[in-house]
């Protein structure tokens, strides 16, 4: 995990372009002339990069240093899910799902700019897990990370009420009210009013051949969207986030656990339910430019979670393992695809060749030009950092696919050789030779 970390810290380029780009230009504004911007991205995540920047002040290097912020972030965030989930679940799924955010995730695309979906992703984990754990102040980070994308306020909504109907406490719904207490404070001091967000201006995309595009706002129908969301080859979580469409809770019971991994689970997928819905209405659905489905990035979390406790304990029949050895495969490519390759050769060389009025049907819904799926079509030339995580990458997914891999050919080579004894017609009951079609019983 430490070496991951390490190797896109070091072998990939990190940047401060898009969104990125405008949080950095408010928080060098506030450390400069100490007056907060009135700009409409949320300054709560980026002033906990200030030290950082001011680091890279010291060193003359700023954006090199407020670049590497989201690494910092998750690997603090992991570090922290450790600390509290060592001594109350398996350590063994403990230590695959943090393998899984570092390899086998979206995590590792955005680890490498400075957008805000990573401070927000892993404040709310922090906060669910401290909130399951009965540690102090679960609910304050999952406020703050909530605050710093106000868009997420609908899935804090979901969460509060899952919270509440596990509970039966009524209470955990004002957790929905400070965040928007906070929010408001916000956009009342940068903006003089509690009210203005700062997306007043005509926040659009520009006209494209879509039927839906170039309106503002929440104009986007919920159904297009949510089939989009869901399905597109380009955005789609079922190909960024394949196992989180895979049933877990039956497993979730049978581990020895302290920690109610059941309700972290609901509450994680409660909140990725409130994103989805609220996103699928957004002009803005597709993230733009950016690699895959970027405002969907938390669910990577419930994905890996369900990844790593259905490998942990695998099922008795054959198709569930084949399922879970496929979403793994997929998402190994994910996480390898996302830190080597990420976008750039899709957007520049085939979904912009017609211009940007072709741009959003080729770039998110035709399979040749996604950005998982590119890289085969047309191969990018590799530099040798682009060559050493590709392979240090590939190594770690080979890792993390050989149980389950072993798992399912055991249960082949089960279904297509005899049973010991069939030799012997009178010791089974069933005519020598015949071929047994159950797997064999785990011990």
């Amino acid at each position: 995990m430490v070496a991951g970390l390490i190797a896109i810290a070091v072998l990939r380029p990190h940047g401060l372009w898009g969104d990125g780009g405008g949080r950095y230009l408010n928080l060098t504004e506030l450390l400069t002339t100490g007056e907060a911007p009135d700009g409409k991205y949320s300054l709560i995540g980026p002033l906990f990069s200030a030290p950082m920047w001011l680091v890279g002040q010291w060193w003359n290097a700023r954006e090199a240093w407020v670049a590497h912020y989201n690494g910092v972030v998750f690997a603090l965030g992991l570090l922290a899910f450790y600390w509290m989930l060592r001594d109350r679940m398996p350590r063994e799924v403990l230590r695959t799902f943090l393998l899984l955010l570092v390899f086998a995730s979206m995590f590792a695309k955005h680890l490498t700019l400075y957008y805000g979906e990573v401070f927000t992703a892993v404040l709310v984990a922090v906060g669910t897990i401290a909130v399951v754990t009965e540690h102090r102040g679960g609910w304050v980070a999952i406020v703050a990370g909530v605050a710093n994308t106000p868009a997420s306020l609908v899935g804090l909504g979901f969460l509060a009420i899952r919270r509440a109907w596990d509970t039966r406490r009524a209470w955990c719904l004002l957790a929905v009210f400070a965040a928007v207490a906070v929010v408001m404070a916000e956009a009342w001091i940068r903006r003089g009013s509690p009210l203005l967000t700062g997306y007043e201006n005509g926040n659009r995309g520009h006209r494209t051949i879509m039927p839906y595009s170039g309106l503002a706002g929440f104009s986007y129908p919920l159904i297009f969207g949510l089939l989009s969301l869901l399905l597109s080859f380009g955005k789609g979580l079922v190909f960024f986030a394949p196992s989180f469409f895979l049933p877990v809770r039956e497993r979730l019971k049978d581990l020895r656990t302290s920690a109610d991994l059941g309700a972290l689970y609901g509450m994680w997928m409660a909140f990725t339910v409130g994103l989805l819905l609220l996103y699928a209405n957004y002009w803005a659905w597709t993230g733009a430019h950016f690699w895959g489905p970027r405002y969907l990035l938390f669910a990577s979390l419930p994905a890996c979670l369900v990844l790593a406790v259905r490998m942990h304990r695998p099922y008795d029949a054959l198709l569930p393992n084949v399922l879970t050895l496929a979403a793994l495969g997929l998402s190994v490519w994910v996480g390898v695809s996302g830190a080597v390759f990420g976008d750039s050769a899709a957007t520049s060389a085939g979904c912009l060749v017609e211009g940007p009025k072709y741009e959003a049907p080729l770039c998110y819904y035709t399979p040749e030009f996604s950005a998982l799926w590119y890289p085969f079509v047309e191969p990018p030339p590799l530099d040798a950092a682009q060559v050493a995580y590709l392979i240090f990458g590939l190594t770690a997914g080979a890792y993390l696919l050989a149980r389950p891999a072993l798992v399912v050919f055991r249960q082949l080579y089960d279904r297509m050789t005899p049973s010991a004894g069939d030799d012997a017609a009178g010791d089974t009951g069933h005519p020598a030779g015949s071929i047994s079609l159950g797997p064999r019983r785990r011990r």
